[in-house]
């Protein structure tokens, strides 16, 4: 008999963006391994740049999913002025009360039966109310944290107060949860680190992965086979790589954000230099080479690329035609931001798995930590450091000579890449459960957690 579980997922479709994957892929796999999910989510109304609208995507939710969604309207975000007093004064705004609350009452409501609760992370106010719905109800609670919070080389602080206010927030949060789950090798260690306080209790990292069914067989997409394509799919961070850049003395001054981290090479700036020195030294290239940036430009963005005739932006699509134009790629471009060589990054940013699932080459200008790791042993990605526009320009090069890859080395059926299909994340999340609720996770010492990171 399956084992009744409340899952705390703000994002689900019809909100799309790279944020709802990791909840989707639980909600749709997690039945299999004896779980039966009540999933308490928000209204899925609101649009914003990191939660677009794709209604494309409710077909992935199960026809049978026990479903409760918050009755909207949902509090606007403040913005402005009043955002950055919020930010400055850390107050938590009124949508953020607004879906705790609705949260936990729900939880109190649909519980009954229930043995335990499973938490995304995404946003962060969303632990509280797996926290206080624990405590309600008397049943253990499991996060999946995601990302590193507090300890995320890229959050940006204000002042050290900020940072350490953040950091405790953290730790409150998280304090009373049977386990923790990140979504790379490196947060998990950060987490273990930073609160060791949870020594007896399990802290893993599951990748967040892709889903193969986003990926049957089809051809290509039919297009002029003399026009090399690059594309980069989602987000860019243009804007804030530059304030970033612009505020290192006061950030000194305050001792704020990490002074060591480049932000702007998670842009499409040090590519678009990489392409138009290769054009300028072959002039005969120009008119056969395009960048596809397909996502929602910011006006930073757009600032940083109109002046490139090479650059299309499709503007922001609907996931399906997003993996379709990942699919015509010659080229996969993925940027992150800089840190020093030796340091490890926090993240795996989520186009990684489905550039992988997509089959194509992929140019990562990546710094050291798991993203590269990751990449490095596959057949078909060549990595750079982040900002490095000769070894871009160079990559480019070689693949434009080469000519079009209709096969690449590490298919989806390659080995390689068995560990970041959704469904062995989803199995990895399903065995935490079973670990907590067999009890274990209450002597569970070093050697066991290790064993669960996945290396």
């Amino acid at each position: 008999m399956a084992r009744r579980v409340i899952f705390i997922a703000k994002y689900l479709p019809p909100t799309g963006g790279a944020g709802v994957h990791r909840s989707l892929g639980t909600v749709r796999h997690l039945r299999e391994h004896g779980y039966e999910p009540a999933v308490i989510t928000g209204p899925g109304t609101r649009v914003d740049r990191w939660g677009p609208s794709d209604p494309g995507l409710l077909g992935r939710i199960p026809a049978e999913t026990e479903l409760h969604r918050l009755e909207g309207p949902e509090p606007e975000p403040p913005t402005g002025r009043r955002d950055r007093m919020h930010r400055l004064l850390r107050r938590q705004p009124a949508g953020a009360r607004w879906w705790v609350d609705g949260a936990v009452r729900a939880g109190e409501r649909v519980g009954t039966g229930a043995e335990l609760i499973l938490c995304s992370g995404n946003p962060y106010e969303s632990v509280a109310a797996g926290a206080r719905l624990s405590q309600r109800l008397g049943i253990p609670w499991v996060v999946d944290l995601e990302d590193p919070w507090a300890l995320d080389e890229m959050r940006v602080h204000a002042t050290a107060l900020h940072r350490r206010a953040d950091l405790r927030w953290m730790r409150r949060s998280i304090a009373t949860a049977a386990a923790v789950v990140m979504c790379t090798d490196e947060s998990a260690l950060r987490v273990s680190s930073a609160f060791p306080e949870l020594a007896g209790r399990i802290v893993t990292s599951i990748p967040i992965g892709f889903d193969r069914d986003d990926f049957p067989p089809e051809r290509r997409e039919p297009r002029d086979r003399d026009i090399f394509r690059i594309v980069h799919t989602g987000s860019l961070h243009t804007e804030l790589g530059l304030r970033h850049r612009q505020t290192t003395r006061g950030r000194r001054m305050l001792r704020g954000s990490s002074l060591d981290v480049d932000i702007l090479s998670r842009s499409p700036v040090f590519l678009l230099q990489a392409v138009e020195a290769l054009l300028a030294s072959e002039p005969e290239l120009r008119g056969r080479i395009e960048v596809h940036l397909a996502g929602e430009l910011t006006p930073g963005d757009r600032a940083a690329v109109d002046s490139y005739t090479f650059v299309r932006t499709p503007g922001l699509l609907p996931h399906a035609q997003t993996l379709s134009l990942m699919r015509s790629a010659d080229l996969l471009f993925l940027p992150m931001h800089d840190v020093p060589q030796g340091r490890a990054a926090g993240i795996v940013p989520y186009k990684t798995y489905e550039y992988l699932a997509a089959e194509r080459p992929i140019l990562a200008a990546v710094p050291d930590g798991d993203t590269r790791r990751i990449l490095s042993g596959i057949g078909h990605a060549v990595l750079c450091r982040p900002k490095d526009v000769d070894a871009m320009a160079a990559a480019i090069r070689t693949a434009v000579r080469r000519g079009p890859v209709e096969a690449v080395e590490d298919g989806m059926d390659s080995p390689a890449l068995a560990p970041y299909e959704r469904r062995a994340a989803v199995a990895a999340i399903a065995h935490v459960l079973d670990e907590v609720l067999e009890g274990l996770a209450q002597d569970v010492g070093a050697p066991r957690r290790s064993a669960l990171l996945k290396r």
